[in-house]
Formats: structure tokens, sequence, C-alpha cells
């Protein structure tokens, strides 16, 4: 275990002063760096006004203020806010109200939910349901619900000459033919848009986020985008679902400003926010919903019809006020702009490795990049999991003040938006050498 003791910016150090540059974000959390002092002045300004209370009966300016904010940048049509303490706890909130929401209206039948195959939504029970990483799943699945899932339009599964447009086009056919089976005991289809991160950082094409959800309209289930990790400019855009039913994609990031009110693209029914959403300073998630799902439950509290979901820390002051201020930074300055910039001198470090003998795939998708290593590159065959290829890049890294922390055989890279072009190029660098000592 590596004790640290404080971080400056993209950099975070040691108790015996060794530094290590931040490429993963401390698990895709921290958006304007470590120890941001605009984030820690709100921060201090609003420990000594108030702390905590109860959200029951209760509220805060804050919480208000923020949920405003919120409304005003996502999606239109999402008016309500329910929040939380984290990603998982975000992914339960949305399955369980998606469920309560059809017993209300009196088909009690929809019980099960769709998944991507590869997917991961988190690690409480509810979360592990909807997920497919065996890797986490695998030890609790006597206890999990079982989802059914639909093959992820990963543009990795793409044939040869296949686009990754065409590759979503028919994903979307086998989404059609499962809704056709099972839409009437379905609540919700979830889905990370653009990116799956815990599942390989695998990408795919915006075109299926427009196709889900007209497909979720005609056979009348839910559409739950979890933002979670991909949201809040990570993907070029504030949010990844803007993406849908544009021009923007790929490697060519949009720019969605903080100040505007409503994005583009599709809506889904539940969006999950969390990580990014405090810029990794406090633990604080939030679900996003219509109208038309808080109508259904407008009732009395022991009615069974309201929706009963509580959390001691729920709108805690502190979060909602570090929250206000990473929304802030977005709208007074050109973050994801700069984001652009910075993607694109990524992309062109990276390129170079597309050649290397055992890199089957470089992709990125705005602010996220990642390096798929195989022992073949002809027939992409894999290294065994034992062997920890990728473990070793992480263990190289730490020599050369740097966190690079692979899943799996994927070396990626989601670096905060504060890094400099040249801490990208030293991220790089020593990736490159350690890809070399891993493969050799």
């Amino acid at each position: 275990m590596v004790p640290i003791v404080r971080g400056e910016g993209a950099w975070l150090f040691d108790a015996d002063g060794q530094r290590y540059l931040d490429g993963i974000s401390s698990w895709w959390v921290n958006l304007f760096g470590h120890a941001n002092p605009r984030i820690a002045a709100a921060l201090a300004d609003q420990a000594g006004r108030l702390e905590h209370v109860i959200f029951a009966g209760f509220t805060h300016e804050p919480a208000l203020r923020l949920a405003e904010e919120l409304v005003r940048v996502t999606p239109e049509g999402l008016n309500r806010v329910f929040y939380g303490d984290n990603g998982s706890s975000a992914i339960e909130v949305a399955l369980k109200m998606s469920f309560h929401y059809w017993r209300n209206l009196g088909q009690g039948e929809k019980t099960r939910f769709i998944a991507l195959t590869g997917s991961y939504h988190g690690e409480t029970l509810g979360a592990l349901s909807v997920s497919d990483v065996a890797l986490y799943r695998k030890t609790y699945a006597p206890l999990l619900l079982e989802p059914i899932l639909v093959p992820s339009p990963d543009t990795w599964d793409a044939a040869p000459g296949e686009t990754a447009a065409a590759v979503a086009a028919r994903r979307l056919q086998d989404l059609r033919k499962t809704l056709q089976q099972h839409a009437g005991e379905v609540c919700a289809v979830i889905v990370e848009p653009l990116v799956q991160c815990a599942g390989g950082m695998r990408m795919y094409h915006p075109d299926y986020l427009t196709g889900l959800r007209s497909l979720c309209d005609e056979y009348n289930v839910h559409f739950i985008a979890d933002e979670i990790a991909v949201g809040f400019g990570r993907t070029g855009t504030l949010f990844a679902c803007e993406q849908a039913g544009s021009m923007v994609g790929g490697n060519e990031p949009g720019e969605k400003s903080a100040s505007a009110s409503h994005a583009p693209g599709v809506r889904p029914d539940f969006m999950c926010l969390s990580k990014g959403l405090t810029a990794g300073t406090m633990a604080l998630s939030a679900v996003l919903t219509t109208d038309d799902v808080y109508q259904a439950f407008y009732d009395e509290y022991a009615s069974g019809k309201a929706f009963l979901h509580s959390h001691s820390y729920t709108g805690n002051p502190l979060a909602c006020r570090v929250a206000l201020e990473t929304l802030a930074i977005f709208a007074d300055e050109p973050v994801l702009e700069r984001n652009r910039t910075l993607a694109a001198h990524l992309a062109r470090r990276l390129e170079p490795l597309r050649q290397h003998p055992n890199v089957a795939d470089v992709r990125q998708t705005g602010m996220i990049a990642a390096v798929e290593l195989v022992r073949d590159k002809a027939t992409r065959a894999p290294f065994p999991f034992e062997e920890r290829r990728g473990m070793r890049v992480y263990l190289h890294g730490l020599t050369r003040e740097c966190l690079l922390r692979p899943l799996g055989n994927v070396v990626y890279f989601m670096p905060p938006y504060v890094v400099s072009e040249s801490e990208i190029d030293h991220l790089v660098e020593v990736a490159i050498e350690g890809i070399e000592r891993a493969v050799a």
C-alpha cells in the first residue's frame, strides 16, 4: 500500500515525498486536480455554516440550488432529483424507482432488467444484479437477480470492414428481438452511454443511444443512463447522452457549456450521476428523472405507493456545495474546449502503439483512452489473466512517478482535466515502457 499524504493538481505525494502522476483520476472521480483551491474554499465556507441536517421534512440551500442546476444542464425533461451517497446507491435508486413506478401503474409483472454484456454498474447487490463482469459478480451470484443480457454494441466486436455505426445498428436489432420477447416483464434497459468503463473501456457509437431511446418508447420500458463514470465532460460533452443523434462522437468530442440550459441528444428516463459530480472531493450521487415518474409516487408516506429510500447522509450540505462549485467551474472556464485539445494530443501520442505487435486496439472517446494488450495481434489471442501483464505496467509506472492502474490487460488513460500536454507525454512514455517490459 502506498500511503498518500497530499495532492496537488494532477499529482499525488506519499509519506516519503515520492510523487505520482494520477493518470486515472483516482478511479475516475477527480476532474480539476487534487486539493483544488476553489473547491477547497467552497467546502471550508460551507463547513462553517452547516455540515449536515436530516433530509426528511428539512432541506437546505445547497441541495435546492444543486437540484436547480442539475435540472438546467441535463437533458430537457429531467426535472426531478433524488440524492444518494455514491454511484452504486444511485443505481439502486433507479432500479427500485423503475420497478415501483410500473407497480404503481398496475404492471407489477415488470420485474426484470435488460443490461449489456460486459456491463458494470456497481457492487451493491442491486447494482451487481445488472452487471456482467464475472470478477465482481461470480462470488455473489446466488444472491443476485438475473438480468436479461443483450450483446454490447462495442466496436471491438466489429466484423472486418464494419463501421462502428453498423455495429450499433446490428446490436439494436438484437435489442429489438429481446424486447419483442420480454418487454412485458421488463422494467428498464440500463447502459453506460458510449463507454463501458469497468468492463474494459469498451466503446460504441452514439447511434446506439438514439435507437435505444426509440425502442424503449416503442416497447414501453424505461431507459436508465448510468453516467456515473462518463458524465461531466469525460466523453467530450458534459454528458455522454448529448452525443446521440448528432455528428459528435468518438475522437471528435463536441462542446457543451454548463451554463447552457438543457443538453441536446437523447433524454433517458433516469440519469445516474456521481464521481465527477463533486470533482472527486465528497461522496454524493444524484438520480434525475421525469415529472411522469415523480407523479406516479405522489402519495402519503405509508401508502405503499410513495417511494421509500433513504440514507443518513442524503443531500449532505458539504457535498452539495462542492458539487455546485464543480458546475460553476464548468460554467466559468472553457473546460470542454481545453479537454478537446488535450484529447487530441493524447490521441497523437498513442497513435504509434497501433503498430505494436502486442496491441490489438487503441481506442478513445474524449478524455478516455485505452490500449488492449494481447498475446497475438492477428488472432487477438489474449494473455491469460493470471499472467497479470497489465499489472506489470502498473508496477513499472510506480517506479516512474505514474499511477496507471489497468483493467486486466487493458491499459487506460483517464487523467484529471488539469493535466498538461507534457504530463500526458510522460504518462504515455511510461506506459509504453511498461508495455514493452510486460510483453517481453
